[in-house]
C-alpha cells in the first residue's frame, strides 16, 4: 500500500511540475491537454507523455472528448472533459 501511495505521489508532482512550464515549452514525447468541466476559465493545463494515448483509459477520456467536441476543440489543444481530481487520479495508475 505504502509503495502505490509514493507512487501515486510521484506522478501527480510529475504533472504538477510539467503542467506548470510554459505554455509553449511542451517536451519532446509529450502533449499539452486541457482538463475540467465548465467554461474555458475553469480548465487546468496539463503536459502528459504521449505514450499515455495507448492506455484503454486515457482511450476512453478521448473517446468522451471526441463525443463532446467532436474536433473543434474550443481551447485550441485536446480538451478532456472531466474533473481535474478525475484526471490526476487516472493518470496517476498509467
Amino acid at each position: 500500500m505504502a509503495i502505490r501511495m509514493t507512487a501515486l505521489i510521484s506522478n501527480a508532482k510529475q504533472l504538477y511540475k510539467l503542467q506548470s512550464r510554459n505554455h509553449r515549452d511542451v517536451p519532446k514525447g509529450h502533449m499539452a491537454v486541457y482538463v475540467g468541466v465548465g467554461g474555458e476559465f475553469q480548465r487546468k493545463r496539463y503536459v502528459v507523455p504521449i505514450s499515455y494515448l495507448n492506455h484503454p483509459s486515457f482511450q476512453d477520456l478521448l473517446n468522451r472528448a471526441e463525443e463532446e467536441f467532436g474536433f473543434n476543440h474550443p481551447m485550441g489543444g485536446l480538451t478532456i472533459p472531466c474533473t481535474e481530481n478525475a484526471f490526476i487520479e487516472l493518470t496517476s495508475r498509467i
